[in-house]
């Protein structure tokens, strides 16, 4: 991603479970930023996410599996930041604090054994592993995605816009697919050039993508919502159909100011927003081609 921001992931995937939390941290705090697209979101804390509301900064960004049971993941993901007197003060002691832990699900809950789901140990130990550098495809979030009738896992990639860093993560679940069933060939190049034989779909019901994308530059929470809805141009640019009425697509956006934004500021944010949208579109992409088979569903590498 970029400097600031880490990412840590916990997952199970052994028999009866194939799922798991990932941990977008920003102990310093970042201002934020939230864009929902689909028709069956999952989500915590995005309210105060709007531009009118207090709190100006979050602390991390919970992606979790496990459906609506998933959100629990975030009340680790608190515990670990409290317990290290990170959040927004409320009180006169360096511990009064409340983390500030926005937080998306995917539907992942048929990969596993039905109560096989993860809780707030999953989040506390996602942070505890937090990192610059972390792992991608089946892993945290993505253990249990799907993408159409492929495996879906997470993805990641960064980039430059001008002066500004530009990073994005996405946990790849979608119910659209990466490849052109009429084809056989990816929605975009990146994932690969020759054409493929798709397994059968899957069923539906097993959707939504979710993510993160992060800068270095000095944005308002209004700006940061520019970006969230940038970053989802992306995501329909590497899965068809997407935003559909069983996905619950929902894209963070995370500032951390650690460079000003250039003038004029209108440019210089449409500039991050263009990027943000490649960004994205590239992390989905990277989603897909590194995710590996699990439980009998294939991966792309695996065709």
């Amino acid at each position: 991603m970029i400097p600031g921001v880490l990412v840590g992931h916990h997952h199970r995937i052994s028999d009866g479970w194939a799922t798991g939390t990932t941990v977008v941290l920003v102990p310093a705090g970042a201002v934020a930023a939230v864009d929902g697209r689909g028709g069956a979101p999952g989500t915590r804390e995005t309210d105060l996410l709007d531009p009118a509301n207090l709190v100006q900064q979050v602390h991390a960004i919970c992606l979790s599996g496990g459906s609506a049971y998933g959100l629990a993941a975030a009340d680790g993901v608190m515990r670990w930041l409290s317990e290290r007197s990170i959040g927004f003060q409320v009180g006169a002691q360096p511990h009064h604090v409340v983390p500030i832990v926005p937080g998306a699900v995917i539907f992942d809950l048929p990969m596993s054994e039905w109560g096989n789901r993860p809780d707030a140990s999953f989040g506390h130990a996602a942070c505890a592993a937090a990192a610059e550098d972390f792992a991608l495809g089946c892993v945290g979030a993505g253990a249990g995605a799907r993408v159409g009738s492929l495996k879906g896992g997470v993805g990641a990639f960064s980039a430059t816009a001008g002066e500004h860093r530009i990073g994005a993560l996405a946990v790849v679940n979608a119910a659209g697919e990466v490849v052109d069933r009429s084809t056989g060939l990816p929605w975009l190049p990146q994932l690969g050039t020759e054409p493929v034989a798709l397994p059968q779909r899957k069923p539906d019901g097993l959707n939504t993508t979710i993510g993160v994308v992060a800068v270095d530059a000095t944005l308002s929470k209004a700006e940061c919502r520019r970006l969230a809805m940038a970053a989802q141009d992306g995501l329909a640019r590497a899965v068809r159909p997407s935003h559909t009425m069983f996905d619950g697509d929902t894209v963070f956006a995370l500032a951390t100011g650690a460079r000003p934004l250039a003038e004029p500021r209108a440019f210089a944010l449409d500039a991050l927003c263009t990027a943000a949208a490649d960004a994205f579109a590239e992390a989905v992409v990277s989603g897909a081609r590194e995710a590996t088979t699990v439980h009998g569903v294939q991966a792309f590498r695996d065709l």
